[in-house]
This record gives structure tokens, C-alpha cells and sequence, in this order.
């Protein structure tokens, strides 16, 4: 049974920092696609930052560059996503997926989202 657990979220003040953290189990972790999504109240899940099964590429939505950063230790089955400068419209519940890595067809952001694995969410808010 697939699970991808992330830690609690919180409430920040504009222009602090937040790190999430998300831990699978019951997948071959190296071999997965990572990446963070989020969905404000009244609004469609974004994608927000992605890591290639091997580390070595991440890709970033045009509202986070330059503020997120997305990372993963192979070998403790864990990804993050280290906030920093937090905006109010950062505020929304943060989920992690797990898509299986396809070889030569890494989609960055742009998940399969119907065929991965998803986290319950944690809540993010940035207070003004």
C-alpha cells in the first residue's frame, strides 16, 4: 500500500519560511517522480515544484521560482519543498504525488495527475 505522508504545515507571517516534508512508503521511491502541488479554497490544484526520480532535474511553477525549493533524499524515501519569502496567495493546502518515472519522458510539473499517488494534504497559511 502506497502512502506519501507530509508533515504539518502551519501559519507564517509574509516573507517567512516554511520547509515541507513528505515520506513514502510502499513504493520504490527512487524510482518515482516527486512533486508538490497546492489548491486554495475556491480554486483548481496547482502544481507547484517537481524533482526527477534521480534528483538531478526540478522544475518550478512561474509564481514560486526564485522562493521554493524542491529536494529529495533517496535514500530516507523523502521529498521537500523549502519555502521561503512566503506571499499570502501562497496560502492553500499543500499535497505531494508520486508519478513512476518513465524512461526519457520526465514531464516536469506536468503530472499524469489520474495515475500517481497522492498525500492528504497539509494547510500552509501566510498570514499579511
Amino acid at each position: 500500500q502506497v502512502q506519501l505522508v507530509e508533515s504539518r504545515g502551519g501559519l507564517v507571517q509574509t516573507g517567512g519560511s516554511l520547509r515541507l516534508s513528505c515520506a513514502a512508503s510502499g513504493l520504490t521511491f527512487s524510482s518515482y517522480d516527486m512533486g508538490w502541488f497546492r489548491q486554495a479554497p475556491g480554486k483548481e490544484r496547482e502544481a507547484v515544484a517537481a524533482i526527477k526520480w534521480s534528483g538531478r532535474t526540478t522544475d518550478y511553477a512561474d509564481s514560486v521560482k526564485g522562493r521554493f525549493t524542491i529536494s529529495r533524499d533517496n535514500a530516507k524515501n523523502t521529498v521537500y519543498l523549502q519555502m521561503n519569502s512566503l506571499k499570502p496567495e501562497d496560502t492553500a493546502v499543500y499535497y505531494c504525488a508520486a508519478q513512476l518515472a518513465q524512461l526519457g519522458r520526465y514531464s516536469g510539473i506536468y503530472f499524469d495527475r489520474s495515475n500517481a499517488y497522492w498525500g492528504q494534504g497539509t494547510q500552509v497559511t501566510v498570514s499579511s
